[in-house]
């Protein structure tokens, strides 16, 4: 089964935007018609498509795919928002009224992860270079994501200096590469942690469900917290890879409560800088105006 997405599995099955079934054989096609028929009926009334096997395969490459690509140009955009001072938030909201783009996969942030956009970005690549048929924007895709990752942490780098990044104790707000899942695969806090203790910060980490996890990966080379408040308590930054509601809904007074420097580099616009334009602190995030209150 395709197009189930992670933390809602059960109800894209039962509720699938379309049935895609490839096969090369009649008795295979109508025993698979048989099966999902209940599926088409009501209550749920999933389209079902039946075509061959590999426009089946090319329907779920074409489709993730897209959707992968929609995140790196809005992420593009983003970073562009940020030079020319644009705000991607009022930006998004004007192209979502028009019906043929829509509001979905238009949040901008920190690039993709899992296992189906990555996985399906490079096997399409792949076989259309294998077919001589380069599909470019794919492979446009992939570089872009690849290098948004690590855009976050490129600025703190910008901003502190170098040598300045040894001994600064650092809490990450977030392992899975989204919420509802402790899935790591490809997941942007990996490359920044890594990169983190490359030059000698010290890492804390908060994930409600992920630790375990990435404590596999990293074992005692960082410290893992169960809740935001102690996490973050007396450090000179944070940065948030994972936007979970936990997160989302934190009172962000607790950074300047708890904070040694209450500076917060967001990846994933969890707060509206409404909410933070008059506080006693830095935020900085994806795409918008950054809010320097801090001397």
């Amino acid at each position: 089964p395709e197009f189930l997405a992670q933390g809602t599995a059960v109800r894209d099955t039962l509720y699938a935007s379309r049935i895609v079934v490839g096969t090369e054989d009649e008795f295979a096609r109508e025993m698979l018609e048989e099966v999902y028929r209940p599926f088409t009926k009501d209550e749920y009334k999933v389209p079902y498509l039946s075509m061959n096997r590999r426009s089946a395969e090319m329907v779920k490459y074409a489709s993730n795919d897209f959707l992968a690509l929609k995140i790196s140009y809005i992420n593009e955009i983003s970073n562009l928002c940020e030079v020319i001072g644009a705000d991607i938030n009022e930006v998004t909201r004007g192209m979502s009224y028009d019906k043929r783009i829509g509001d979905k996969f238009l949040n901008s942030g920190i690039g993709y992860g899992g296992s189906c956009f990555p996985k399906d970005t490079k096997a399409l690549h792949y076989l259309s270079c294998v077919y001589d048929e380069e599909i470019k924007t794919v492979k446009a895709g992939v570089d872009v994501n690849k290098q948004q990752k690590l855009r976050l942490f490129r600025k703190i780098k910008e901003d502190y200096g170098i040598r300045n990044l040894k001994g600064l104790n650092v809490a990450v707000l977030g392992a899975s590469f989204k919420p509802g899942t402790d899935d790591l695969r490809e997941a942007p806090s990996i490359d920044n942690v890594r990169a983190l203790l490359d030059y000698g910060v010290n890492v804390s980490i908060y994930d409600p469900v992920a630790l375990n996890n990435f404590e596999k990966l990293f074992g005692e080379r960082i410290n893992y917290y169960e809740n935001i408040d102690d996490c973050i308590k007396d450090k000179d930054l944070v940065l948030i890879m994972t936007e979970w509601e936990e997160v989302k809904e934190y009172d962000v007074n607790n950074y300047i409560k708890l904070m040694k420097n209450p500076v917060i580099y967001d990846g994933r616009n969890c707060y509206a800088l409404s909410s933070v334009c008059d506080l006693k602190l830095n935020y900085i995030s994806m795409g918008r105006k950054e809010i320097i209150n801090l001397d």
